[in-house]
């Protein structure tokens, strides 16, 4: 094994648990969709925007530190994915702007477009933003319809590398069936986790016992959709590529075939799944302290390995629809090995970083938030 391939296998493995981490931090997302049916009054929804106001930045960031990787480790397909498919990640990260706007704004006197329109704006990221982050991840195992031309770079009127080939600019991912269904389960697990931590942090009975009942019935649909997404991505056809060569050959059912040849992100994805059943049996029977946490955990456990061997075990992990020759693999779109060894050192402070943000996170969760709490004088509401 060279260093350069360790390398690549590395940072494809940080990149996946940031997206997996990514994807259990959506809970404030999914706690925004609960401003507008469960919520029944205005002292409802403060209660929910403060619960989630202070997380939101965690969401954020994390979508920002997951795109920064993949652009210092694969800029190739940070250049097809980020760039050609501009208006599907324009959309996220506008309805990502607009969250945090709504949060700094939402509770201000003589704000410009009232309380309700910023709880709107948040209802929009909870749901839009959620299903079309689900569709972009998504594109990783069904591809999408781009050209990708490296001479392109000598040509100084137009130096561009790739291109979609139509003018929908990602858009049409999400008329692609398992993308929309990706994205649907990656709101149904937000909104899951969203109910389950506004169980363990919101003091308020008439709330919680709304959100216990709603939790009972978004988790089954969500474990069920999970089913249906798993049995779907174990029967997509994949491109496995000659690491040596570049050739590509088409193959039936290649993740499935990933996760029994590497066999630990299989036995990852059983322990995610065991999780989230062992969450939903303890909601069910009412047994709820770190439900969220047990959960949420499930969810990481569960989508990483599922991101790992979209590229894993010689896979092309972005294949074009258009010509398969210019599908992306771990190989053909990473950084130089300097480049990957210094950002491997700097990687290293990695545990120190989840360290302070489990410190901040303990003194956040500390105290359950109530309307009393809100309604103090040294108290900060979003």
């Amino acid at each position: 094994m060279t260093t350069l391939y360790f390398l690549q296998h590395y940072w494809w493995a940080l990149v996946s648990l940031l997206g997996a981490i990514l994807v259990a931090l959506m809970f404030v997302q999914g706690g925004q969709t609960l401003l507008f049916g469960i919520a029944r009054n205005g002292n409802d929804r403060t209660l929910l925007v403060n619960a989630f106001g202070h997380k939101w930045e965690l969401t954020f960031t994390t979508l920002v530190t997951f795109g920064g990787a993949a652009f210092a480790a694969f800029p190739l397909f940070y250049s097809t994915s980020f760039g050609s498919a501009y208006w599907l990640w324009i959309s996220i990260l506008l309805l990502f702007v607009i969250q945090a706007v709504s949060y700094e704004y939402r509770s201000k006197a003589g704000n410009l477009l009232g309380t309700r329109t910023y709880e709107v704006f948040l209802l929009l990221n909870g749901a839009l933003g959620t299903i079309l982050l689900g569709v972009a991840v998504g594109t990783f195992f069904t591809g999408g319809p781009f050209i990708m031309q490296k001479m392109n770079l000598t040509d100084l009127s137009q130096p561009v590398i790739s291109y979609w080939d139509n003018g929908w600019k990602g858009l049409d991912a999400i008329a692609v069936p398992f993308n929309l269904l990706l994205g649907i389960g990656v709101f149904l697990a937000a909104r899951t986790l969203g109910l389950l931590y506004t169980i363990s942090q919101i003091d308020e009975p008439g709330l919680v016992e709304r959100c216990r009942k709603h939790a009972k019935i978004t988790g089954s649909i969500f474990v069920a959709g999970f089913v249906v997404i798993l049995i779907w991505y174990f029967l997509l056809p994949g491109y496995e590529v000659n690491p040596e060569t570049g050739a590509l050959a088409v193959v039936g059912s290649k993740f499935f075939i990933n996760m029994t040849e590497l066999v630990w992100p299989l036995v990852m994805l059983l322990a995610g799944v065991a999780l989230v059943l062992a969450g939903m049996i303890r909601l069910f029977t009412g047994r709820e302290k770190y439900n969220f946490y047990i959960t949420a955990l499930g969810v990481v456990l569960a989508v990483w390995p599922l991101l790992i061997c979209a590229a894993f075990n010689n896979t092309a992990y972005y294949v074009s629809t258009v010509n398969p020759e210019y599908s992306l693999t771990l190989y053909n779109s990473s950084s130089s090995e300097f480049t990957l060894k210094v950002m491997a050192y700097v990687s290293i402070a990695i545990p120190f970083v989840i360290a302070y943000i489990s410190y901040v996170w303990r003194a956040l969760v500390r105290k359950k938030i109530s309307n009393s709490e809100l309604n103090g004088e040294d108290s900060h509401k979003y």
